[in-house]
């Protein structure tokens, strides 16, 4: 990064010397410098290929920049080498905070635990020595150190790095929990079933590490074409300098038409058809909330044909919210009389579920009278006084107890299993021990979710895929809110990783779009990843080939349609560096074309494809791809506008 920042520091001040008029030698050292400090990197990797036998763009873009400066072209290998020396530092830049954000996954799960032995004497030993069988103690605000199972105690845990269920858990004795996950008000015994080598966190962490090396390294066109194309133009080059002197032309005539074909062939045209159109693309995507991280990602996203939504934090906001109030038969009490005592009671918790009936009280202007008592009890729910009544809120089966068929339990167990069915997270309200509402929770849909799966659809002409780790109902649910049929629940991030590579194996090229840790391997997986940048953890940031930064999903379909756009200009400008290289190659090979009549060529393709491609750098190409990505209907449209 130092060395390409150096470049292109030094090639902008030569630019600006060179236009004020300043004196030839001061930027002709300024490019000069530029070539060596963007130039020893690729040309050094290319003369090490030239080792190996092969012949790579690199070494042929370092080549032409030296036959443009000795030409007198100096600027225009100056670009060339700021070009490729950026590329290649972004690459790199973006492998080494890739494995950074891969060791910092492994620092989810603590260092040390609290090994209890037979005795219950307490031991603080480290993580990584505990051994299966061991029982650890979790207290309130700890992270879990190792998978295994409940043997005692409750609590709520925060499981959303690993499942990517957007709500905290109740665990009790026998109950599953995962390393590095977040234990909630409780304290737990927690029994190790797996080492900490063999936990889910570190199979996140190798799962991403096996996906980025496997996964098919994607090239630009000219990348796909360089080894064929390096090769012909060093024999062709070769041949119009040795067989006109084998034939008696003079020395200098057989030189002047070697060198004038080196530079009419050589493919600074082609590079410059590529490279600008998708960088500009870049730009105006960044402008408008995704950063894609490289013009191979702008690319590959214009060949997306089918996408993968993950559900919580990408669906959804991942925040709780009261979706509805069920008040039993035979209470005397009305909704707002239910959500004022509950959330009276909630009040003093600091728990999800309480928070969101606590925000939906006051949304509907209640006041919240004073409690006293107050108790919670984690894994099971709260307790206060309020008004002078026993008010209890808290999961169905703490509040719901079995066997007991009276007839106010049995419509409650009914209303609660009614709700489930549909998605929702049920929590119990009882007053003086009678169970007189059921309250639904659920996650909070993006707006434009709906919208964004529609244009997607349309766009791609295939349905989208939601994986989600979070349950069938609530997967379901959600689903057939936003439209999406194929539905695939219950997945740890290496089920994700799976499915992905079904998709792929039936010819799909798949972007997955993800927020969580547990999306991870997915995004790696994929042939482009996209990551949600509000609440998007360091690792899913990292991995992933593109970023929405607002999290708008409406710009997703939009940023698909700018580069099937950009990939279009791409392909005319080829068309049209092809036909300046074909034309002035057989000029000079049949006839004799004058050096300075070949450069103006050469450099008059350059700056039409050029300026071709720049044309996408316009605010109205992203209105376009808006509208090519945007379905009929007015208010999807008006969704998918929003990010702009």
């Amino acid at each position: 990064m130092r060395w390409a920042a150096a470049a292109l520091t030094l090639f902008l001040t030569g630019l600006a010397v060179q236009l004020a008029g300043g004196p030839a030698w001061a930027w002709w050292a300024l490019y000069l410098a530029c070539y060596v400090t963007g130039g020893w990197e690729p040309g050094w990797a290319g003369l090490q290929a030239l080792r190996e036998k092969t012949l790579d763009v690199d070494l042929l873009m370092v080549a032409a920049a030296i036959g443009a400066a000795a030409i007198g072209q100096v600027m225009d290998g100056g670009l060339l080498i700021v070009i490729f020396a950026t590329s290649g530092a972004l690459e790199a830049l973006a492998t080494a905070r890739t494995e950074d954000a891969v060791r910092g996954l492994l620092d989810l799960a603590p260092e040390t635990a609290t090994r209890l032995g037979p005795d219950g004497a307490e031991h603080t030993v480290r993580a990584a020595d505990l051994e299966v069988g061991d029982v650890v103690l979790v207290r309130p605000g700890e992270r879990i150190a190792a998978d295994g199972a409940v043997v005692g105690g409750a609590s709520e845990v925060d499981q959303a790095t690993i499942t990517g269920e957007p709500l905290p858990v109740d665990k009790t004795t026998g109950d599953e929990v995962f390393a590095g996950t977040l234990n909630g008000t409780g304290s737990l015994r927690v029994r190790v079933d797996r080492r900490a080598e063999d936990s889910v966190v570190a199979r996140i962490a190798s799962l991403v590490e096996q996906a980025s090396r496997t996964k098919a390294k994607t090239q630009l066109f000219i990348e796909k074409v360089e080894q064929r194309y390096s090769l012909g133009m060093v024999a062709a080059t070769i041949a119009p300098f040795v067989l006109p002197l084998l034939w008696g032309d003079p020395l200098r005539d057989s030189l002047l038409r070697a060198m004038t074909f080196m530079i009419v062939a050589s493919p600074c045209a082609v590079v410059l058809a590529t490279m600008p159109p998708l960088l500009a693309a870049i730009a105006n995507a960044g402008r408008h909330g995704v950063l894609a991280k490289s013009a191979v990602v702008m690319e590959q996203l214009g060949a997306t044909t089918r996408v993968a939504f993950d559900k919580t934090g990408t669906l959804t906001r991942g925040v709780p919210e009261l979706a509805e109030i069920r008040v039993l038969p035979g209470t005397r009490f009305t909704e707002d009389d239910v959500l004022r005592l509950a959330a009276a009671a909630e009040h003093p918790s600091e728990h999800p579920l309480a928070a969101a009936v606590v925000r939906a009280a006051r949304a509907r202007g209640l006041e919240l009278p004073a409690v006293d008592e107050f108790s919670a009890q984690p894994g099971r729910g709260v307790s206060a006084r309020v008004e002078d009544r026993f008010i209890q809120v808290g999961s169905p089966g703490a509040l719901l107890p079995e066997g007991d068929g009276t007839a106010g339990l049995a419509t409650a167990a009914s209303a609660v299993g009614a709700l489930q069915q549909r998605g929702n997270t049920a929590v119990v309200v009882r007053c003086e021990h009678q169970p007189i509402a059921v309250l639904a929770i659920t996650d909070q849909l993006r707006p434009e979710a709906a919208g964004a799966v529609s244009a997607v659809t349309r766009l791609t002409g295939a349905a989208p895929v939601l994986l989600t780790g979070d349950n069938h109902a609530t997967a379901r649910k959600l689903a057939g809110q936003v439209g999406i049929a194929d539905v695939r629940a219950g997945l740890l991030p290496d089920d994700k990783v799976i499915a992905v590579r079904e998709l792929a194996a039936d010819g799909q090229r798949v972007t997955v779009i993800g927020d969580g840790i547990n999306d991870a391997p997915a995004l790696a997986a994929a042939h482009t990843g996209i990551a949600m940048g509000g609440a998007g953890s360091d690792l899913t940031l990292q991995t992933a080939d593109a970023v929405i930064i607002r999290d708008d999903l409406a710009t997703v379909p939009a940023v698909i349609a700018l580069s099937r756009r950009a990939r279009r200009v791409v392909t005319a400008n080829l068309v049209i560096a092809a036909t300046f290289i074909t034309a002035l190659v057989l000029w000079d090979l049949i006839g004799t074309l004058p050096l300075p009549l070949g450069v103006a060529g050469h450099e008059g393709s350059t700056v039409i494809v050029g300026l071709n491609g720049l044309r996408l750098l316009r605010a109205a190409a992203w209105r376009r791809a808006v509208r090519e990505s945007a379905p009929a209907a007015g208010g999807d449209r008006e969704a998918a506008t929003s990010g702009t």
